[in-house]
């Protein structure tokens, strides 16, 4: 039996979880590097573990850890910008356009407008959880305060009615968390504090303009917002992610995922 049958013959017998590690261990070796994973990534796959150093050189003889671009990934110019991070390393974007067309439409403000575009870049580019928090710490050194503000207490708004804006609870979060749920005491005190912030309106405004913009068939062009992105964005001119802003770490984070240190 030649070496692709018996590597073929493993696999089938592997479960599916299984099988896409030993893939992965096959790709890693195919490459001239090593590329590792944080205990973050572990965490989300359901792991509570770290291989270290010396185990990772021992499988891979001859070889050095990672520490820039992974080959994998889409290459990124010298000096990134916002929309090089949209194209490159989020993984999906249309909903933003969509949801900062829908607000252009509507009139509203080109801060409210950025504020939709920006509204779920932690979603498409770092992490689900407490996505609000972690948007607006990401753009808060490069943006208004209204913009940042607005994307931080959206999290909170987006479970709580606002009929004045006819804004209301989501059907589409019955059918994905169940008629049952009820969001953790931090979002109800949260929700408090937002309904007495000067920015609650842009933040019940990217509830409003976030909710409508879910289809997946319409077209929508990012390249329309660059001059919105450029009157309104502070684009560093080392690069988004090299520059010294109290957040820029979060973007190299995403141009580098796989950094060993």
């Amino acid at each position: 039996m030649n070496h692709h049958a018996a590597n073929d013959k493993i696999t089938s017998q592997m479960t599916l979880s299984e099988r896409a590690d030993h893939l992965e261990e096959q790709m890693m070796h195919d490459l001239d590097r090593v590329i590792t994973k944080s205990v973050f990534s572990h965490l989300t796959d359901g792991k509570v573990e770290m291989e270290g150093g010396a185990a990772l050189l021992a499988k891979h003889p001859g070889k050095y850890f990672n520490m820039g671009p992974d080959p994998r990934l889409p290459p990124m110019p010298e000096k990134p910008t916002l929309l090089d991070y949209f194209k490159n390393r989020f993984a999906s974007t249309n909903h933003l356009v969509q949801s900062a067309a829908l607000a252009l439409k509507n009139g509203h403000s080109e801060k409210v407008v950025l504020a939709c575009l920006l509204h779920d870049i932690a979603v498409v580019g770092f992490i689900r959880c407490d996505h609000g928090y972690w948007g607006a710490q990401m753009i808060e050194p490069y943006v208004d305060e209204e913009v940042s503000q607005g994307i931080r207490m959206h999290q909170a708004l987006r479970f709580f009615p606002d009929e004045s804006v006819g804004y209301g609870y989501p059907d589409m979060y019955r059918k994905y968390f169940g008629d049952d749920y009820q969001p953790e005491p931090y979002i109800v005190e949260e929700y408090k504090r937002a309904r007495n912030h000067k920015h609650y309106m842009t933040a019940r405004l990217i509830c409003v303009n976030d909710v409508y913009a879910f289809d997946p068939n319409a077209k929508v062009d990012l390249d329309s917002f660059e001059d919105v992105i450029g009157r309104n964005f502070r684009q560093p001119k080392e690069g988004l992610g090299l520059d010294n802003s109290p957040s820029a770490h979060m973007w190299r984070t995403i141009l580098w995922p796989t950094r060993f240190l």
